[in-house]
Formats: structure tokens, sequence, C-alpha cells
């Protein structure tokens, strides 16, 4: 089951009111057990083609309701205008080719959703609201947010996916960010970047296993995968499902 409503995020106000998705396990109005919660970014990729970006989305869906996973999942759509999710997606100010000065607004949005989200679910909904059954995934600029949220959010998250995370963003105050962040155990990330999306260029495969390294030198558990051939599309994450949520469950 999938609770759908229109939101707005008043320290980042959009002209539309954006989608909030809630996933409920199936037997979740029959019984009174709690659950783990994994957040998303990009909701409106998550679950629905007819929602997503590109027409494809992740069918996490489908997934869920095949494994009888017993997870709630809550997915927050991104701010659509202009460059904004960019702006919402990035912990710090950058300049980026085509797009000019970002304003970094990541914090904002993490204390969003730790500070006002995550306290609404856990009084709405049967969670486990511990941080050892609190998770955060994402991919692309979602990605970076997951590890930047496992990290300054730690005593809130204890578990994240970056899926071919935007690690060409700020990497210098990433080193810095993971470096002056020892993590609270158990931490445990899972990264991984399609060979396709380099094109010859290996240096975001360097800087992948970088930050697996700085990661691990923090005390997280980490997994650092490169899946061969896989492009930066919504079709190619879905396929990584089984294995991030494994890794993290």
């Amino acid at each position: 089951m999938i609770r759908v409503k229109k939101i707005q995020i008043p320290e980042l106000p959009t002209e539309q009111p954006r989608r909030l998705y809630v996933y409920l396990p199936r037997g979740y109005e029959r019984s009174q057990a709690r659950y783990p919660v994994l957040y998303m970014f990009d909701g409106h990729n998550v679950f629905y083609d007819s929602h997503a970006t590109y027409g494809k989305s992740w069918g996490m869906k489908e997934y869920l309701e095949k494994t009888k996973l017993p997870l709630i999942l809550v997915a927050i759509e991104c701010n659509p205008e202009g460059f904004r999710r960019i702006f919402e997606y990035s912990p710090w100010d950058f300049y980026g080719r085509g797009i000019g000065n970002v304003e970094g607004l990541g914090k904002v949005t993490m204390d969003w959703m730790t500070k006002t989200l995550k306290p609404a679910i856990d009084a709405d909904y049967r969670t486990l609201a511990d941080r050892e059954h609190t998770m955060i995934a994402g991919s692309s600029m979602g990605g970076l947010m997951s590890i930047y949220a496992a990290v300054e959010y730690n005593t809130t998250f204890s578990r994240a996916a970056a899926l071919s995370p935007s690690l060409w963003v700020s990497p210098k105050r990433m080193k810095e960010l993971i470096r002056s962040h020892p993590l609270d155990a158990p931490t445990r990330i899972y990264l991984d970047m399609g060979s396709g999306e380099t094109e010859g260029d290996n240096r975001m495969l360097t800087a992948l296993f970088d930050t697996a390294k700085a990661l691990t030198r923090a005390g997280a558990e980490v997994a650092a995968d490169v899946i061969p051939g896989a492009q930066h599309c919504e079709a190619d994450w879905e396929k990584r499902i089984p294995a991030f949520l494994h890794y993290l469950n």
C-alpha cells in the first residue's frame, strides 16, 4: 500500500506542493508490528513510472511486494523548479558548469527531514524509530545527500545507500566532513557506480573508493562496487535494489 499526499516544506517552498509517498508493507493494517524505515530522495522516481522524470521509476513497489520485506519506505519528491533540486541536494555551495552558483541547501533539507518529517512519520505510523532501524538512500545528487546524512546526521541514520553519488560536488568538503566525524557503531554504507557512467574517465571511480576508505576509517562498515556497463539511470539503479537492500538489512 502506498499513501501519497501533497505537502509544502516551509523552509523550501515550491510553487506547487510536492508529493510525499509512504509505502506500508503487506499486512501492516492487520498487525501491531513495528517496522524499520527507509527514507529516499527523488520520491517521484521511486514507485510510479507515470510520476518519474524520464518515464521510468525504480520499481520499488513491485520489489517490496514481491519480497514481502517488512519495511516502511518514505520518499520525498524533489524540487522540480529549474535547478532547485541541485540546491536542495547539495550540502555545500559550489559553482557548476551550465548551472552557475549553487547555494547548498542540503543542511536545510536534512534539518527538515530529521526534525519535522521523521517525528511526524514516527507519530503517524508504527515505526522502529531508533537510529539502528532508520535508513536513507538515493542516487546521483540524492546519493551525495545519503552519504552526507549518514555522516552529519549519524545520530539519526545508521545505514545509507548511495547509488552513483555525485562526488564531483565539493570533494574536499566531503573529505573534511568524513574526517571530522567519527561514526557511531553500527554504521553501514553501500556505495556503487556504473562503469558506463565514467566514459573512460576513472576519476569518479577513484573518488568512490577514496570515499569508501574514508568512511571505513571513520568507523563505518562499507560496501563499494562498480557495476559493469551500468548507466546513470533509474532502470540500472532498479537492478541494484536487491544488493543495497540486502546490505542495509
